[in-house]
Order: structure tokens, then sequence, then C-alpha cells
């Protein structure tokens, strides 16, 4: 269950052109379509902004992970680093973290 007050930290955490854009996907009813008209992009353009925003609220829902994880993530979204290859960063990781 969600504290209540933490419900819109995500929120809070994003960049302000990111919040504005999150408000103006609600205020199309989600239609990337919409989106698309308003920001004079294509729908790709939006497709692709739209993930990194889903991945950067991925990142600060996670930050309870270490802080090497969220470096790795956060390479990931500013795309430094493959997913592919962070994946298997993270997975030699959390072997090495069992052992």
């Amino acid at each position: 269950m969600l504290k209540k007050g933490l419900l819109m930290d995500w929120f809070l955490k994003l960049e302000r052109e990111d919040q504005e854009f999150v408000k103006q996907l609600v205020k199309a009813s989600g239609s990337l379509k919409e989106l698309a008209k308003i920001y004079q992009v294509s729908y790709p353009t939006v497709r692709v902004r739209l993930n990194k925003i889903i991945q950067h609220i991925d990142l600060i829902e996670q930050q309870g992970k270490s802080s090497f994880e969220t470096k790795i993530m956060e390479m990931v979204i500013n795309d430094e680093l493959p997913l592919n290859l962070a994946k298997k960063i993270l997975a030699d990781y959390q072997e090495e973290k069992d052992e």
C-alpha cells in the first residue's frame, strides 16, 4: 500500500518540462497523437520522450536501491549505456553481492 503524502513524490522530482509534458498528456486524455500535435513533433518523438519519463519515474521509485544501481539506470536513461549491457552489469553486480 502506498503511503499517504508520497503519492506525488515521483511527479515533484521530475524536471519542470517533464511535469508539463505529463500534464499535457493527461489533458490530451492519454492520446500520444494529440500530444504530437500539441508539441508539433512526430508520434515517435513523443513516444521516445514518454519512454524516457517512464524510465525516470521508475528510477525515482527505486531510490532505495544502491547508488551503483541508480547510477547505471541513470546512464541508460541518458543514453550513455545500452539497456542490454546495463542488465548484464546489474546481474553480475547482484551475483557478486549474493556471494
